[in-house]
């Protein structure tokens, strides 16, 4: 097998002797590529952020903002990674490099006061100005006249600007001193990349395959099998190892805890877990798919899901983590279960004797605990069609966007001739695994959609589950938000609509 090797500026060097759980930031800065920073290890700043070549959705290639600090260097074997230095171009001997069209902008704007988050923000803005699609929509929105290859004139708001630059690509990433309206300005004002732009070309060509990865260092081993049924034979011989894809848990735990493993199996490029088919009963999403991978390729598909992603975490995390990653952890107070359980989805888990499929509301069985056995890989999720024509998911936290709930509810409602036929409500962070609110759904279920049938479910809603106290909210607080979701769905779905 070929040695572990990692692309880097357009340079390839040797992962070795970095060991398995290094990360591809203290990597890159043990080779003084030092804009690269840690602000908090867990994901939450974006001081990290680098750029890394995936498969595109509008293009063979597509430039993706993720966060150096959760990465171990190994997952990156074979791949390619541009930092903040690699984004200028180098000047002759003796001269200063030139300034990336992002960064320029950054400087005149006066986008960076101290500089220590500025790389990171630099990346994930340069993600989102080689996004194929933002100059695009730009200009469809602003007429058909508009060259798209000009910075277009579209219709912005307050998280979009006229260049089709969509600020949430920079909602992973904090800054504490120079304040945002200036960040926000240079987003703003950069153009379309030029037709000679190195990295705007490079798009035009297919990202480097997945690398077969056998890594060992230090008595560590890191492991990316090149099929499913590889994977489930190493799974067989190591049960001990920790199975990543966007290693947005792991990353923390071994960063903020120092967890080590003596190996690490990552499924992230298996081709059988990154398929997205939609049937004519049926929507299958592969468990590899990071969520932006799903949320474009969907495109809004599935409204409650659309509803989902915005909050789900900030668009750093959305760019590396993975439904089964979400579903794996078991963690009561992740985002997506609720969603899914009102959508009645069901998990495909394979293992060495084939496959079966879990209804969602089945799989979870205690505390990060699920049906899953030991051997076995969510292998995709599976939601039914037709979806309920009603749906919400509401998220109770203590920021709007990139924050854990106290509370997550996914709704979806079949409302006929003004009855409720059917109702699937599912619930984060109110007992110790997702749940389904069966008793409220029973409430709703042949009464007529009124503020008084919403009223008694809301007082039916608000005992489901065992919600708890802890730092985030206390129990009545969580029990007041339940029964107050639902007012607030009514609200919604009854809301007069303008002439």
């Amino acid at each position: 097998m070929v040695a572990a090797r990692i692309t880097v500026n357009g340079k390839t060097a040797p992962i070795s002797p970095a060991a398995p759980h290094t990360t591809v930031l203290d990597f890159l800065r043990e080779r003084g590529l030092t804009g690269t920073k840690e602000g908090c290890a867990e994901g939450e700043c974006g001081a990290c952020s680098v750029l890394v070549a995936r498969p595109g959705v509008d293009k063979p290639t597509d430039w993706v903002a993720v966060n150096a600090c959760l990465v171990p260097v190994a997952a990156l074997d074979g791949q390619e990674v541009v930092t903040s230095e690699g984004l200028a171009t180098p000047g002759a001997p003796g001269t200063a490099p030139t300034l990336h069209p992002v960064q320029e902008e950054m400087a005149v704007r006066g986008g960076s006061q101290c500089g220590y988050c500025t790389p990171g923000f630099v990346c994930s803005m340069a993600a989102e100005y080689y996004r194929p699609d933002r100059c695009a929509h730009a200009a469809r929105e602003a007429g058909p006249d508009v060259d798209p290859a000009a910075a277009p004139a579209g219709r912005p708001d307050a998280e979009h600007g006229p260049n089709g630059f969509d600020l949430h690509a920079l909602s992973g990433n904090l800054c504490r001193c120079t304040g945002y309206r200036p960040i926000r300005d240079a987003a703003f004002a950069v153009g379309a990349p030029t037709e000679d732009d190195p990295l705007a070309r490079r798009r035009e060509q297919a990202p480097p395959a997945p690398a077969a990865t056998a890594y060992t260092q230090d008595g560590s081993t890191f492991l990316r099998p090149g099929t499913l049924a590889e994977a489930l034979r190493l799974l067989r011989e190591r049960p001990d190892a920790v199975v990543v894809a966007g290693s947005t848990d792991w990353g923390v735990d071994v960063n903020i805890r120092s967890r080590r493993a003596e190996c690490v199996l990552a499924l992230d490029r298996l081709p059988e877990l990154r398929e997205l088919n939609v049937g004519s009963d049926r929507i299958e999403i592969g468990a590899a798919l990071t969520l932006t991978e799903i949320e474009r390729r969907l495109d809004g598909r599935i409204p409650l899901l659309a509803e989902l992603f915005p909050q789900f975490a900030s668009r750093l995390i959305r760019n590396s983590a993975t439904l089964g990653g979400n579903l794996g952890t078991g963690s009561p107070i992740g985002d997506s279960p609720p969603a899914l359980l009102a959508l009645e989805a069901a998990v495909v888990l394979a293992g060495a004797d084939g496959e079966r499929e879990v209804p969602l509301a089945d799989y979870f069985t205690g505390y990060r605990q699920s049906v899953r056995r030991p051997g076995e890989l969510i292998r995709a999720v599976r939601i039914p069609l037709p979806l309920a024509p009603t749906a919400a998911f509401h998220k109770i936290a203590k920021r709007r966007f990139d924050d854990i709930s106290s509370v997550a509810v996914g709704y979806a409602l079949d409302i006929e001739d003004g009855i409720v036929r059917r109702a699937r409500i599912g619930l984060g962070g109110v007992a110790a695994t997702p749940i389904r609110a069966l008793a409220t759904e029973a409430a709703l279920e042949g009464r007529p959609w009124s503020a008084e049938t919403v009223e008694a479910a809301a007082r039916v809603l608000r005992g489901e589950g065992t919600p708890m106290n802890d730092h985030r909210a206390s129990a009545d607080y969580r029990s007041a938000m339940l029964g107050q979701s639902l007012h607030k769905l009514y609200a919604q779905t009854t809301e007069a609509v303008p002439s």
